[in-house]
């Protein structure tokens, strides 16, 4: 998910940005973003949503047909990834345009039903019972005034011959009126009595024009008094430019659910009104939510195509590398399923094991042609030795006596003669011995017990030290115990004499020898290591009748190979500061 996160963040990028932008819209449609409410704003976040949608659709589709075009070139498994892409993508196109279309159907839907005529009537008649309940409240307020200034104007002989019996004509007037606050005030500002007890500057005082109502005898609503109370005046006709003045207390509770009233209708007409511009919107902030799904399930779609299908298109490209003869062709890893690992796996054991049966295979094809060859040249060779050999002899009686002062040189070239003739006859038997070995007679042996055979054979005449690290187990394997003893014997010396070309240079020079045995699942792996002067070719070694050594035949290690490999093994030669050989056996 990381991935395809990095992939695509400019797509990711564009498409939280049109997000913020249409919830921004959203807002400023129903006047409660930070965007002020304006016909040229609502214009400018609009074409921004839509230059940003545009945007961000083009960002998706050149995605997508950079995959489709890269899919079509692709010759290997191409088909398949797109197949599998495309299908993806339809199962999850289809279900998200079926839930869009029903969304914004149920939201026009809804929308629609909020402006229903019965929601517009009960908000309408809440507004009204609000606005009545402040109405109903400067009514009262006006009768309790005119009622209040009868009671005071007959009292009015009090408030100048006995001021505390009128302080409790006030009071009680208060008690039965149920107001809050009573004041006595005169057209110059004064207050001349209050039945509180507030000071001027805590009092707010009526304008000019709420006077000039008050002189025609009429009990006035005081406007833009504070916002808890509502306040009454009228003239006191018994008074001397005296002014009753009262006011009642607004319950908070009710003020708070006014206000909260007021601020709800004002709300809903404004959604009514911009009520298109919300259903456009939301259909583009919709879409842009649905994309952006669409797109991450596609993109999620396409790395699992991928993940799928690449595995395949490997193994495709390994396969076709092999039908063309190429065994060393290999799946390589990559990071997938556990089963597509093991298939890997399994299908690159495979190749090896063809690999080997190929090689096992022209090995002893060659090593037959070499046969061939041999079992001629000692034919062909051996036959005229015969004669060669009795003719020398008779030269050398009929001869030797009548040749005089050159009897000691020609007795010198007669045995010249002879000795080549030894060495060509040892080399024919060594092409007899290479053509005639015979198949191996397969029995169950004990691989440590042909080990020490052939070590302590050596030990007596060998210059370096060998160290066998001898496996406590037994390890038994179906094989020619004369033919291996021969192997491990040919091996050992072959280290020595690879050891004793480093001694003849440096007399000191401690030779090693180091034989470890170890079972592998399927195998016994024999390493033998010597640190001597190394074979600067492993590969021409291998061939029969190539030799390094001064009066070597060049056979010893095909002989070795022919035998490892007519036991169904393996017979691997490295250099490695010195020489390296492993031999891998079948174990039962």
């Amino acid at each position: 998910m990381f991935k395809i996160i990095k992939n695509f963040n400019w797509i990711i990028l564009s498409s939280f940005t049109c997000i913020f932008l249409g919830i921004l819209t959203f807002l400023t449609f129903i006047n409660e973003g930070f965007v002020p409410l304006t016909e040229q704003n609502i214009l400018v976040l609009l074409s921004l949503d839509i230059f940003l949608l545009l945007i961000f659709f083009y960002l998706i589709f050149r995605n997508f047909f950079r995959f489709y075009s890269a899919g079509k070139n692709n010759k290997s498994g191409s088909q398949t990834n797109l197949k599998y892409v495309s299908l993806f993508s339809i199962f999850t196109l289809i279900p998200s345009l079926i839930v869009a279309v029903f969304s914004l159907v149920i939201f026009n839907f809804g929308l629609q039903k909020y402006f229903d005529d019965q929601i517009t009537q009960a908000v309408n008649n809440s507004n009204d019972v609000a606005r009545n309940y402040l109405e109903e409240s400067k009514k009262n307020v006006k009768s309790d005034v005119i009622l209040m200034s009868v009671g005071l104007n007959r009292a009015s002989n009090f408030y100048y011959s006995n001021p505390k019996q009128f302080l409790r004509v006030v009071g009680a007037e208060k008690i039965l009126r149920k107001i809050d606050d009573i004041y006595l005030i005169d057209s110059a500002g004064n207050i001349l009595l209050s039945e509180t007890g507030i000071t001027s500057s805590d009092f707010f005082f009526p304008g000019e024009e709420t006077f000039d109502e008050a002189l025609k005898g009429a009990p006035v609503i005081i406007p833009n008094n504070f916002e808890n109370k509502t306040s009454a005046m009228i003239k006191l006709n018994s008074f001397i430019d005296t002014y009753l003045y009262i006011s009642r207390d607004i319950d908070p509770d009710i003020l708070k659910y006014l206000n909260e009233t007021e601020k709800a209708v004002d709300f809903y007409y404004s959604v009514e009104n911009s009520q298109t511009g919300i259903k456009l919107t939301f259909a583009i902030i919709y879409i842009i939510v649905v994309t952006l799904l669409l797109f991450l399930s596609t993109a999620v779609a396409i790395t699992f195509a991928r993940r799928l299908t690449k595995p395949i298109i490997n193994l495709i490209s390994a396969s076709e590398n092999i039908s063309k003869g190429e065994l060393d062709a290999k799946v390589p890893n990559i990071e997938a399923d556990e089963e597509f690992k093991k298939l890997n796996l399994n299908f690159n054991n495979m190749i090896t094991r063809l690999k080997r049966q190929q090689d096992k295979l022209l090995v002893t094809e060659r090593y037959e042609a070499w046969e061939t060859v041999a079992r001629k040249l000692a034919h062909e060779i051996k036959n005229p030795l015969t004669p060669i050999q009795l003719s020398i002899d008779r030269l050398k009686e009929k001869y030797s006596s009548k040749v005089g002062e050159d009897s000691s040189q020609f007795n010198d070239y007669l045995l010249t003669i002879n000795r080549q003739i030894k060495d060509i006859e040892k080399l024919v038997n060594e092409f007899s011995n290479f053509a005639r070995m015979p198949r191996p007679v397969l029995k169950k042996i004990n691989l440590n017990d042909v080990i020490l055979r052939s070590i302590n054979f050596l030990k007596i005449s060998l210059k370096s030290k060998i160290f066998f690290k001898e496996n406590k187990k037994k390890n038994f394997i179906m094989g020619d115990e004369d033919q291996l003893y021969r192997v491990f014997i040919n091996i050992i010396k072959n280290a020595e004499e690879s050891i004793i070309e480093i001694l003849n240079k440096k007399p000191k020079y401690e030779g090693k020898i180091d034989i470890d045995i170890h079972n592998n699942i399927d195998y016994i792996v024999i390493v033998i290591r010597d640190n001597g002067e190394g074979i600067s070719d492993t590969k021409k070694v291998m061939t029969p009748y190539f030799t390094t050594k001064k009066n070597g035949t060049g056979l010893g290690l095909p002989i070795v190979n022919k035998i490892i490999n007519e036991h169904s093994g393996e017979f691997v030669i490295k250099k490695e500061n010195g020489t390296k050989i492993e031999i891998w056996l079948p174990k039962i």
